[in-house]
């Protein structure tokens, strides 16, 4: 478009209560003429423009921002993303726009066998449905809301843990999963529920009962999975066996071993519980103790945690796609050298603020 163009060109402003050009994305979209290829489209309030939000900063929105139009249309998409399990697959920007043909394609799609909760999936599409039905309700997105949400029940185990992907439970897939954070961000949600937070207040009591259970059942399995190494309680594997709970692999690169990344979420949602149990402070008392004696320097002095230690002599452990178990970052090829965190800064954070402050709470809780 020439500048001149640029200059002349329409603002399209979309509000649900009738105060813009159009109630709907969809209806504005659809009424922009041939031959514009770089509209945009301003959305109530928010004044988010459409499709220039990726679907990974559609979830940190104040919350007036869920009742914008835009948020609406997210809201639609991840309806149409979400699969007939009720899960919704991994590494999808769902904030993109998309036409008749991108339709037909996402229905075609609703029987796959992808759903997971990897890289933020499912649990964080639950989120926001959330925040869009609480500002702005419709039915269709509760009805979303709820499918999801029982399929995360469904998918836990008996013994408390989730898999990485239900009901695809072919390989690692059905290992307990930690990595990412994957079990962490489930029980976020699920506790969020349980306490009846305002996002989540629509949902009904029979579901936040079981929200509740679920919560219980994974602290369970939390506690059961800590690697405990020569009589002392340690921190976490990323995943774990879903019967023996023992500490297992996934893909070639990651291999059994000790979690200085993963193991931070776990002990920061342990000390978020209310009232913690004497085995659930045991837990979290050890696993400090644990990343105090683990801590590195960097090359500029700051505190840092490999991503893997060996289980036993706590070495710092770097893999390759070969599966072979190097101790020294540089031994392992470029790809994966340059394609993946081998070092975490997380627990200083962990360690100079939650802990205390944890601490604090609890001597003021006990007097």
């Amino acid at each position: 478009m020439s500048a001149a163009g640029q200059s002349n060109a329409k603002r399209i402003l979309v509000a649900a209560d009738g105060s813009g050009d159009f109630k709907t994305v969809q209806h504005a979209v659809d009424h922009i003429p041939d031959g514009y290829t770089n509209a945009r489209i301003l959305t109530g309030e928010a004044r988010q423009a459409v499709g220039t939000i990726a679907w990974n900063d559609a979830q940190n929105k104040p919350a007036e921002w869920y009742a914008s139009a835009e948020a609406l249309r997210i809201a639609d998409n991840l309806i149409l993303y979400q699969r007939e399990s009720g899960g919704w697959p991994k590494n999808i920007d769902m904030a993109k726009l998309f036409d008749e043909k991108d339709r037909a394609r996402l229905l075609a799609q609703k029987k796959n066998n992808d759903s997971t909760i990897d890289n933020g999936a499912t649990f964080t599409q639950l989120s926001f449905l959330a925040r869009v039905y609480t500002a702005q309700p419709h039915d269709r997105h509760r009805e979303s809301f709820l499918k999801g949400f029982d399929y995360l029940l469904k998918a836990q185990y008996p013994n408390g843990g989730w898999p990485q992907f239900y009901p695809n439970l072919n390989g690692y897939y059905k290992h307990i999963t930690f990595n990412d954070n994957a079990m962490i961000g489930v029980m976020k949600l699920l506790r969020d529920v349980a306490a009846k937070k305002p996002t989540y207040a629509f949902v009904d009591e029979a579901r936040r009962a079981n929200a509740a259970k679920a919560v219980e059942k994974g602290i369970e399995c939390i506690l059961k999975t800590q690697v405990v190494v020569n009589g002392r309680r340690t921190v976490w594997c990323a995943q774990h066996d879903e019967v023996t709970l023992a500490p297992a692999g996934a893909r070639t690169f990651e291999v059994i071993s000790l979690s200085g990344g993963e193991s931070v979420e776990i002990v920061r949602f342990l000390m978020s519980l209310k009232e913690p149990s004497p085995a659930v402070v045991d837990a979290i008392e050890s696993a400090v103790a644990w990343f105090r004696q683990s801590e590195l320097k960097d090359a500029e002095g700051k505190s840092v945690w490999a991503r893997f230690y060996e289980i036993g002599p706590n070495r710092p452990i770097f893999v390759g796609r070969d599966g072979v178990i190097k101790y020294d970052v540089k031994q392992i090829e470029e790809e994966r050298r340059e394609n993946y965190a081998w070092y975490v800064y997380d627990a200083a954070k962990l360690l100079s603020k939650d802990y205390p402050a944890w601490v604090n709470r609890r001597s003021l809780e006990t007097k």
